[in-house]
């Protein structure tokens, strides 16, 4: 049972005057707007201008879709929370990105898009042929989606509903992913890009309002280095003795708390592993990871591609200021229900006995945000929350139609893998609906460790294996595949023992062997990336090379190749180019011995298909099409003053990168 002041505080932030409600209206129907609006912006009815854009997205909004389908809810709770607990080094995971989306944008998206391919898995098939690595990929992308991504941005998303306005869990996130759905099936990518530009600025703004709220509150920057050693929680002393033998390392701030590079034996993000640990899961997640890469394939011209990954660099310089600072106040201005440790108190606060650190950026909201403001502030992790959720939604669902889909039917035409892709949107809402509950019960002390930790155990490989594929010509089939499954091997033997045992607490110290569980999850990322290179590279070099023929614009040495590459998987292609054109005809033949009556009867199916934006005739089109735009060259030259223009400010973001971690370590 709750305490009455709990009880009273939370009673008193529920959503009930005409400003908080006239601003979450308004930034719905804005959105809508935006999605509606961006609908017609592009064809809909074809897997280019669905899962594409149709490759005509400048770079603001190739540059805000990158920030907004990476800023989730997750970031607002797991960073703020993170921070409350342990201090800035947590953002180092969002500076890390400044360099690694410049190898994005100067690296790999030339290759991408050279290769003339729409998700990351159809690249490695066409880079080392074969169908198992391409699958393999495919499944594992999708795991990580639906019980790590969509999970954690649920959990967030939740967290901040139930703590800061009081509203039921259930009702409040299906209603999100129902809304998300909406304009996910509609509108395709164009209309999700163009949407997350919209909420991008929401984000930026509703967060700037809080971060200055909160260090008015505390007294500016100079008074929490002060404030912040001596948020200590009271109730320590409380504690039963027999039951909980507190030690301070527990409740008292880390010494460290504003050092980005931390001890390498003590430090709880020790520094080798903050500048290389981190950059191999960012090198996974910014170059090869599905939601990110495909905003980049719907870029105009390549130009606008590094554009768009500088203005995602610049923005990401902002959450250590939007919520890994508010988070340390949380601390200070909260430290009994933000810093709690006694089980019970936990229990009592926020529903969980590991501790409270996620509470840490919505009880700035309930606190400090006046009527309206609290609104924009809700406006904010909503727009979070959806833009994540509909980014995953879109990607997975590329990757389920044209990955996994075609493998089952080669003859599907345009018109079917878009209906495909929409209703796998549909299946994965249903997946995360039912998972709410786990989420509920799998509650973890810091969030953003946790999504951090998973990667760290999954992704190396996967870095590892296109990293190589990019830039070395002679790793071949046989080296890629068995190094995704020697990492893949390696990676649970970790993650297993540490679920299984449980992580632990600072109170209740985890049984899991320290021989398994004793090495850092940034060190063992490390260790993983390394074991899975000297694999790939060993079987490749003891097993025949892929002949140049099959090379051309596939690896960052032949990206400007203009010989005719013949394609390890130009058999299967052809095929599936068969099956579609045979099924094409045959309707055709269907649709000639049709009476009118028939019709008549599939108005309803006609006008559920403009809704989609699909039509028969745009289908038929664009399987005649296929043929003609695959053998199209993908044009990667740029005008040379804007070349010069982008490639300088990536040298002035670079130096600024440097400085902020040079000022911080």
């Amino acid at each position: 049972m709750e305490k009455p002041g709990l009880e009273s505080k939370r009673a008193g932030v529920a959503i009930n005057n005409p400003s908080d409600i006239v601003v979450i209206l308004g930034y719905f129907l804005t959105v809508i707007g935006v999605g509606i609006w961006s609908m017609f912006r592009t064809k809909r009815g074809t897997v280019g201008g669905y899962f594409l854009a149709g490759r005509t997205m400048v770079w603001w909004p190739v540059g805000a879709s990158l920030f907004a389908s990476n800023i989730g809810s997750g970031h607002f709770i797991g960073l703020a929370g993170t921070a409350a607990v342990s201090g800035i080094a947590v953002g180092g995971f969002e500076w890390n990105a400044l360099f690694i989306v410049l190898l994005l944008g100067w690296l790999f998206v030339p290759v991408y898009l050279t290769a003339g391919v729409i998700t990351m898995p159809q690249y490695l098939k066409k880079r080392f042929g074969g169908g198992r690595i391409s699958l393999y990929l495919s499944f594992i992308s999708l795991f990580l989606y639906i019980f790590t991504k969509i999970s954690v941005d649920m959990f967030s998303g939740a967290v901040f509903i139930q703590q800061a306005l009081g509203w039921n869990i259930y009702v409040a996130v299906i209603a999100l992913l129902l809304i998300t759905a909406l304009y996910t099936v509609t509108g395709g990518l164009a209309a999700l890009m163009y949407t997350d530009t919209v909420q991008t600025f929401v984000m930026i703004a509703g967060a700037f309002v809080l971060a200055g709220f909160s260090f008015a509150e505390v007294g500016g920057y100079s008074a929490l280095l002060e404030k912040y050693k001596l948020a200590v929680p009271s109730d320590t002393e409380s504690a039963d003795p027999r039951r909980y033998n507190i030690s301070p390392a527990c409740y008292e701030p880390r010494e460290d708390a504003f050092n980005l590079l931390r001890d390498p034996i003590a430090g709880d993000l020790p520094w080798p592993g903050v500048i290389f640990g981190i950059a191999i899961g960012g090198c996974w997640y910014w170059c090869s990871d599905q939601v990110i890469v495909q905003r980049c394939l719907a870029g105009r011209s390549l130009t606008h591609v590094k554009a768009g990954c500088i203005v995602c660099g610049y923005l990401k310089l902002l959450p250590m200021f939007l919520m890994v600072f508010p988070g340390m106040i949380s601390r200070v201005l909260f430290p009994d229900e933000v810093g709690c440790v006694v089980p019970e108190v936990c229990k009592e606060v926020c529903g969980t006995e590991v501790g409270c650190s996620n509470i840490a950026y919505p009880k700035l909201v309930v606190a400090l945000m006046p009527a309206g403001l609290r609104g924009l502030m809700l406006a904010v992790m909503l727009a979070a929350l959806m833009s994540s959720l509909a980014s995953i939604f879109n990607s997975s669902s590329t990757l389920f139609t044209v990955d996994i889909w075609t493998r089952l039917r080669p003859q599907a035409r345009d018109r079917e893998l878009v209906i495909v892709g929409r209703v796998w949107v549909l299946c994965i809402v249903s997946i995360s609906i039912c998972w709410i509950p786990v989420v509920q019960a799998a509650q973890s002390g810091q969030l953003f460790d946790y999504i951090q930790s998973v990667s760290s155990y999954l992704a190396p490989p996967i870095a590892a294996v296109f990293l190589l594929a990019v830039f070395v010509k002679r790793v071949n089939e046989q080296g890629a595949f068995w190094g995704l499954i020697g990492g893949l091997s390696m990676g649970l033997c970790r993650m297993v023992p540490e679920f299984a045992f449980g992580s632990g607490s600072c109170l209740f110290p985890s049984s899991c062997p320290s021989l398994i569980c004793g090495v850092h999850y940034l060190y063992f990322a490390v260790l993983l990336f390394l074991f899975t290179v000297v694999l790939v590279l060993v079987v490749s070099y003891c097993t025949p090379p892929i002949p140049e023929r099959h090379l051309h614009r596939l690896v960052f040495s032949l990206r400007h190749s203009k010989e005719a590459r013949d394609d390890l998987d130009k058999e299967e292609a052809e095929r599936g180019r068969i099956a579609r054109r045979e099924a094409l005809e045959k309707s055709r033949d269907n649709a000639g011995g049709e009476d009118d009556g028939s019709r008549t009867t599939s108005t309803i199916g006609r006008l559920i298909s403009w809704f989609c934006g699909v039509s028969s005739s745009e289908a038929s089109e664009s399987t005649e099409q296929e043929g003609e735009e695959t053998n199209q060259l993908p044009d990667i030259t740029e005008d040379p003053f804007w070349k010069h223009v982008v490639n300088s400010n990536a040298l002035i973001m670079t130096a600024v990168a440097v400085f902020m971690w040079a000022y911080h370590a």
